[in-house]
């Protein structure tokens, strides 16, 4: 394959290029290999050991080749380097655990019958000063939707938007967030594949121009108790043959409320996907934005699933629940499965409502059959490990999954048990920011 073509976009040419995939967690991993091998990393691929990659654990899964996607090249306009996403291989087949590769096959099985999925992601982060502890300092003391505050945070996300262009992404809206410090920044929604690529080389770009400024950037579930959580809801469309077939003639049609129905019957297995960390279940607490129960609406906020005011080709779904520490890949698989499981078995969605669930009774909660999701990690494994749909999206990497963030819930609950502290607290350890600030 020629690719010259592809390099030196700017006006220099940048002498590495960064093979980039990700591990169990979602985080970005790779090697740098000079630019002379790009040709090489697309043809037969770059081999490396990926025993000690988390997820890809054991000494089978020693020897990998790493083959780059050239559609995903990119230069990085602050460094002299590339980028490319791209495939792992085992034995000159896909490996299974391979988070890019799991999305990919399930988007492939839909395309055999020409759907295509569209996803738009409102990834939320915070800023925070550098002080060298764990005693988080806030830069700035700005709230939801405030332009004229007495901060450079503004300018920082102007910043941030700049440099997205470069990566592929197309800003949209900018804005501070209901947290002191916390910001949004969303961006153009894409094909699922291209939009979990986009999610990871978004986190890349907002912590690298954070670094330039002197501050962390995280997007940690839930950074500081009795503050807003990061939350990462998702817009998600269904089209086929050019046209978006969730639109009806008078709001959603019967195929997307039977994707929403599918994803509500299994909410439960999907959080563990979607919400997969410790960090995350402090997030999903009544007294919030973040929805604790499984329920759907129109313009209700505190359902699991909205309805946004939009008809025709802009019809879709919001998915209110995840949040940034989940791997794009493995989460979108898993939400895309369910909502084709719904409808495969045309499947009714069930609990809806327009009041504040928050402010009704449990006697008309269970009326109207609206559940609520698992409170911890430990909950949403088990949830998983019984459903066989949200399982199978995960595919050969399911068992890694499973295994992964079961050690990742017992280390958690020792080290409760060594400060003397219940499993249920919402307060945030030093060992959920030691493990989740970085990712």
């Amino acid at each position: 394959m020629n690719i010259a073509g592809t390099i030196s976009k700017f006006n220099r040419k940048p002498k590495f290029v960064q093979l980039i995939f990700v591990d169990v967690n979602g985080v970005p991993k790779g090697m740098e290999v000079p630019i002379s091998r790009l040709e090489e990393a697309v043809e037969t691929g770059i081999a490396f050991d990926g025993s000690s990659i988390p997820g890809f654990q054991g000494i089978e899964d020693s020897d990998l080749v790493f083959k780059a996607d050239p559609d995903t090249y990119v230069e990085v306009p602050w460094d002299n380097v590339a980028r490319v996403y791209g495939y792992i291989y085992k034995d000159n087949k896909p490996y299974p655990a391979d988070p890019r590769g799991v999305l990919k096959n399930v988007l492939d099985e839909l395309a055999k019958d020409g759907f295509k999925v569209y996803i738009g992601p409102e990834p939320e982060f915070y800023f925070f000063k550098k002080n060298g502890t764990w005693e988080l300092e806030i830069p700035d003391f700005g709230g939801y939707f405030d332009i004229l505050t007495l901060d450079r945070a503004r300018e920082i996300r102007r910043e941030i938007a700049e440099y997205m262009p470069a990566f592929g992404l197309t800003p949209e809206v900018l804005h501070h967030e209901v947290g002191k410090a916390q910001h949004e920044i969303d961006f153009r929604y894409d094909e699922a594949l291209k939009t979990a690529d986009n999610i990871v080389s978004f986190k890349y770009i907002v912590k690298a121009v954070a670094e330039m400024h002197g501050l962390y950037a995280t997007f940690m579930p839930k950074p500081i108790y009795e503050m807003p959580g990061n939350g990462m809801h998702v817009h998600i469309s269904l089209w086929k043959d050019g046209e978006n077939i969730f639109k009806g003639e008078e709001g959603l049609s019967e195929t997307a409320l039977h994707f929403i129905g599918g994803i509500l019957k299994h909410a439960k297995a999907l959080t563990a996907v979607t919400n997969p960390t410790v960090n995350s279940y402090k997030r999903l607490v009544p007294g919030y934005e973040a929805p604790v129960y499984v329920s759907w609406g129109y313009r209700n906020r505190s359902v699991l699933i909205r309805v946004p005011a939009f008809w025709g080709n802009g019809a879709r779904i919001e998915y209110r629940c995840p949040d940034p520490s989940a791997n794009p890949y493995f989460a979108f698989a898993a939400i895309i499965k369910a909502g084709f499981d719904g409808i495969k078995h045309k499947i009714d969605p069930f609990a809806y409502v327009e009041e504040n669930v928050y402010e009704m009774s449990e006697e008309k909660k269970a009326q109207l059959g609206i559940d609520i999701l698992p409170s911890n990690l430990g909950e949403a494994l088990e949830e998983l490990e019984q459903d066989k749909v949200i399982k199978k999206a995960l595919g050969g990497a399911y068992k890694n999954f499973i295994e992964y963030k079961r050690a990742e819930w017992e280390e958690y609950l020792d080290y409760l048990e060594s400060k003397h502290l219940s499993k249920d607290t919402k307060r945030i350890t030093e060992w959920e920011l030691e493990r989740y600030f970085f990712i």
